[in-house]
């Protein structure tokens, strides 16, 4: 079980940069750069420069608000910066964001992914071969590449696209075309034993061997009483506002908490998060975290996760002791 760790949510480029530093130093084997109120590929370009060792992935880029031309280019430029240390994480994101946010199309959202990915592979095919690009899909068609817009062959190969995915339908796709699945945190043991890796299975049609699963475990760590309670209430008030969003309905229903998702949800048109992380009881609770000490966390996430994923990274989304973490991540990579 490899260990990764992320980046900052609100983290800008520099911050990003010093973080992969520090991952690189203390022994990750990935950093994740997510992309929410800064651009991933600034941050990601500088931390390539900034490290030698640790790998480096976007988690996600949103596919949608780009199209597959330039998210080729952004993802050739990372690889080459990097010497090859590049994973492309994609997600789909929400029809609402992608509408309002970004002023891009929605529709089908599965089957878009697999047209993008699909044509980001034809655009590669096209600067490796020099081939002539037709890519004619059902949502992106690609049809001009001249000698003088073509940066050639990468000498250090394409990089591995991660597909972030939760539904069945996204999760096939992420089996049919990508190297690798992104795991959201809110996923447990059995919903990825039951669920998640039969779905893989079907769309790649044969094992898993070579495919990698990742995934982002809640970890509820405290040096003592307050901060253990602290921690708590900030992964209560996370695993709610997850749990509100429609698109992962699927994961309560499967616990039969359907119920639950749907009081969130409404819930969070009001904006009562108070309220909502009230509802996350000890039991929703356990199954989507681990806590205790950092001995007992990694000891559990071990337990739970080792014969079903490949990567695993600590989610605290509260400010958590950097000493805990580091401890937990140490205990993981000795196990």
């Amino acid at each position: 079980m490899r260990v990764d760790t992320t980046g900052g949510f609100s983290a800008d480029p520099l911050q990003t940069e010093a973080a992969a530093v520090e991952a690189e130093r203390d022994g990750y084997d990935t950093l994740s750069v997510p992309e929410t109120s800064h651009d991933a590929f600034v941050a990601l370009g500088l931390a390539a420069r900034a490290t030698t060792r640790v790998r480096l992935q976007s988690a996600i880029a949103v596919a949608f608000a780009r199209n597959p031309m330039t998210l080729a280019y952004q993802a050739n430029d990372i690889s080459l910066i990097s010497g090859g240390r590049f994973d492309l994480g994609l997600g789909s994101q929400v029809k609402p964001h992608i509408e309002r946010r970004f002023g891009m199309p929605w529709s089908r959202p599965a089957a878009r992914m697999e047209d993008f990915v699909r044509a980001l592979h034809a655009v590669w095919d096209a600067w490796e071969t020099g081939g002539r690009l037709r890519y004619e899909g059902e949502f992106y068609t690609h049809t001009l590449m001249t000698e003088f817009f073509s940066p050639g062959p990468n000498p250090h190969g394409r990089p591995p696209v991660m597909l972030a995915a939760v539904g069945e339908r996204m999760t096939e796709v992420a089996g049919r075309v990508s190297d690798g699945l992104l795991a959201h945190s809110l996923t447990s043991p059995s919903y990825l034993a039951e669920v998640t890796l039969p779905a893989l299975r079907r769309g790649r049609g044969r094992d898993l061997d070579g495919f990698d699963v990742c995934l982002p475990v809640f970890a509820v760590l405290g040096a003592d009483t307050d901060a253990r309670a602290a921690a708590e209430a900030g992964v209560r008030r996370q695993i709610a506002f997850y749990a509100s969003t429609p698109p992962y309905r699927p994961v309560l229903e499967h616990h039969g908490r359907g119920e639950l998702a749907d009081r969130l949800n409404r819930l969070s048109r009001q904006q009562a998060w108070d309220e909502m992380a009230g509802l996350i009881d000890d039991d929703v609770l356990d199954v989507f975290a681990v806590a205790g000490s950092a001995e007992e966390v990694a000891t559990g996430i071990a337990g739970r996760y080792r014969d079903l994923v490949d990567r695993v990274s600590l989610y605290t989304p509260y400010a958590a002791d950097p000493a805990l973490v580091h401890d937990v991540a140490t205990r993981l990579r000795a196990a």
